[in-house]
């Protein structure tokens, strides 16, 4: 297995063997110009991020608290990911004006759609703090560290000048031995510009999910408006479109293989540092116990989705939200098998120790730690999924939190209204007659994986799902917490403010309410048999993991290491490339739009294509979009190391011009969330010749075109 592992190691392409054996998503303040130099970039890592001067930073922000996207015109036109503008396309939906089926596209900037609630943060300096937030917690163990921590950290962040729109966040990395600080500037004001329709935007939906080749328009346009003053403010019709310090060329030249590029962008998590024991647990137990879950839910949901018209519309950003990552933890598990990540690990293990003996103390504590947590952690990963799948449940839950709320005298007036506004939101898209049935399988799901030591006495009768279905529906029509039975004379569902007019009755109703007992039973046992003991392990885990994380910095010199991913705005580069996934299977680089004909199948919930694009093809009327093969590229896939979070990144070329538009990652590498592999992980983009062709010659919307600056 070594030699296997080592003779991988060197046939990796020689200018990506030691720039990309580990990957990277280094914080832009600390990038290795040099490499990305050598590698093929033209500007300096000044032009990429700079507090003092416009850069690069000044055009990426984060896209409501998830996504990323990317300033492209002087007037404050943004774009991202179809699917992270998803939820603001559904929201503006309806039977009558579905722009989820026919794309929405404004015709002007006083036809762009306001979307309450949406922000976007831009990143306006990084400081690493690490001294000031350590200071005075030598000797100290938890939860004395934690408390003297957080102290610091608020200490650090009242003594920052700043401005009534920005705000400061401090981020430990690398498991807490260092400490970066964020100042942020975030803009509330943003509207909807144009969205394709879904058999662009989604093409391949889940089907095409993690895969390539892939031939999806990935892509929606928004627009940051700001005061007069060309600052943050609440929405206004007054507000006008913001000028950016900075905002992205973009390209229409034709890419090459080993071209260059970089993406830049907020990744959400990574975990590239665990012991070898945590990565195997993953891989055996966790991700299957993740995958089951979902696997029962989107199958129920999928079922209904599919014959009414109004539950597609309700159910699509949520489907869409809940199948993501069960199809990600199925490459993921498979990605981790066929990169022997576990082998991997142990033999860089056993460098480490030959290096440093103290790692091997480390290793043994931690690898006793994860096998004493293993039964909680399964649990856990059963329980947590069943919740957050079980919609009735989550319901439930969240009642459940209210009423301890209530009790405890921390619900006041802004949180009561913050509570109910979670409400109405969560019911507009709740069916629960649906969800009774989603429910009654999980039950039986969870019934029958669990061991007797987790489930409440009596649960067994849960196993059998048919009889479930019945019992759990009766249920959820006696329940308030469904809506589908009133309290106070009203559904929560329909009209919340006189369902809690006697917010007694109410508490009262719901601790008697069905489906609250029955989330209550299952809560109780959790909370008694598996969470103390989870969190527990997790706390001497996560303390001995800084420990580890240390010792491998300081062991390893020949490694550079970079922080896990944690939702700050990180840089990550690499090259065009295809892949050779599996024996005999190569992947060019490069799909096109001919692909998209080769995969349509009329009236197809996934692989419909519209009847413009059809005829746009077929007349071959691709204007200045298509590449050297005479057709329009669609997507392309490179080496950039990337997760959730830089869905919407911008893929940048040599120069700093936009390329492409990062969406999703190659199945087969769907694992270098824990173990980056260069020879199977592979990002891929949304070409900008096709996010142009479909602005352009689909959508008719050349106005937006003559804002870009564009490169040919």
């Amino acid at each position: 297995m070594t030699k296997k592992i080592l003779l991988s190691v060197f046939l990796l392409p020689a200018a990506m063997a030691f720039a990309q054996q580990y990957g990277g998503m280094w914080i832009p303040t600390e990038l290795n110009e040099k490499e990305m130099k050598d590698l093929g970039m033209k500007i300096s890592a000044k032009d990429i991020f700079n507090p003092q001067k416009a850069s690069i930073k000044d055009a990426v922000v984060q896209f409501n608290g998830g996504c990323t996207a990317e300033i492209i015109s002087p007037k404050g036109l943004l774009l991202t990911n179809h699917h992270c503008g998803y939820g603001q396309i559904q929201a503006h939906s309806t039977v009558e004006n579905d722009l989820l089926t026919n794309g929405f596209w404004a015709k002007n900037m006083s036809t762009e759609l306001p979307n309450p609630g949406v922000t976007v943060d831009f990143i306006v300096d990084i400081k690493e703090v690490t001294n000031q937030i350590v200071e005075g917690t030598d000797n100290l163990t938890e939860p004395e560290l934690s408390k003297k921590i957080a102290n610091n950290i608020e200490v650090y962040k009242n003594s920052q000048k700043i401005e009534p729109y920005q705000s400061i966040s401090v981020k430990p990395m690398y498991y807490g031995n260092k400490y970066y600080a964020y100042t942020i500037e975030t803009f509330k004001d943003v509207r909807l510009v144009g969205a394709p329709p879904q058999s662009i935007g989604k093409f391949g939906s889940d089907t095409d999910n993690w895969v390539w080749p892939r031939h999806t328009g990935d892509f929606s346009m928004f627009r940051i408006y700001a005061d007069k003053n060309n600052k943050p403010a609440e929405y206004s019709k007054d507000n006008v479109p913001y000028v950016p310090k900075h905002y992205l060329p973009v390209s229409i030249k034709d890419k090459n293989e080993n071209d260059f590029t970089f993406v830049f962008g907020f990744p959400g998590r990574t975990t590239e540092y665990l012991p070898a024991i945590a990565v195997e647990k993953i891989m055996n137990e966790i991700d299957p116990a993740r995958i089951a879950v979902r696997d029962v839910a989107l199958k129920t949901l999928d079922e209904k989705m599919r014959v009414d018209n109004a539950t597609r519309i309700k159910y699509a950003s949520k489907y869409a939200s809940v199948a993501n990552y069960w199809k990600k933890w199925i490459g993921e598990v498979e990605g981790l098998k066929k990169s022997n990540a576990v082998e991997k690990k142990v033999m860089y293990e056993g460098s480490l120790v030959a290096k440093n003996p103290e790692v091997k103390t480390t290793l043994d504590q931690l690898n006793k730690l994860y096998n004493d947590q293993a039964p909680y952690a399964l649990n856990n990963a059963y329980y947590s999924e069943v919740i957050r799948n079980a919609e009735t449940l989550t319901l439930a839950n969240l009642y459940s939190n209210y009423i301890a709320a209530v009790e405890a005298g921390r619900m006041d007036e802004k949180s009561l209204a913050s509570f109910k506004n979670r409400l109405s939101s969560f019911y507009k898209d709740y069916s629960a007659e649906l969800d009774a049935k989603v429910t009654a399988k999980l039950l039986a799901l969870y019934a029958s994986k669990t061991t007797p030591q987790f489930l409440p006495a009596g649960f067994e009768k849960y196993k059998n799902e048919a009889q479930n279905i019945q019992s759990i529906e009766e249920i959820s029509k006696n329940s308030i917490i469904t809506g589908r039975s009133e309290v106070n004379g009203a559904s929560l569902a329909q009209d919340i403010d006189k369902a809690f007019s006697n917010q007694d009755k109410l508490i009262k109703t719901l601790k008697k309410d069905p489906v609250y007992l029955l989330f209550t039973n299952l809560k109780e046992t959790y909370m008694k048999a598996a969470d103390p003991q989870y969190t527990s392990l997790q706390a001497k885990i996560d303390a001995l993991q800084k420990k580890f994380m240390a010792q491998q910095m300081a062991t390893d010199k020949d490694r550079k290491f970079f922080p896990d991913a944690n939702s700050t705005l990180r840089v990550t580069y690499g090259k065009v490339k295809g892949s050779t996934p599996r024996d005999a299977v190569s992947y060019n680089y490069q799909t096109h739009l001919a692909g998209v004909m080769e995969k349509y199948v009329p009236g197809d919930y996934e692989f419909d294509v519209p009847k413009k694009l059809i005829d746009l093809y077929n007349r071959k009327d691709f204007g200045v979009y298509k590449d050297k093969t005479g057709d329009v590229p669609v997507g392309f896939t490179a080496t950039n190391h990337t997760t959730g979070g830089n869905s919407g990144s911008p893929a940048l070329d040599a120069y700093g011009n936009l390329v492409g538009l990062n969406f999703d990652r190659q199945w087969e590498g769907t694992m270098s969330d824990i173990n980056y592999d260069p020879r199977f992980s592979r990002n891929i983009m949304v070409d900008t010749k096709y996010i142009l062709f479909i602005i352009d010659k689909y959508a008719d919307s050349k106005w937006l075109i003559d804002e870009m600056k564009i490169v040919k």
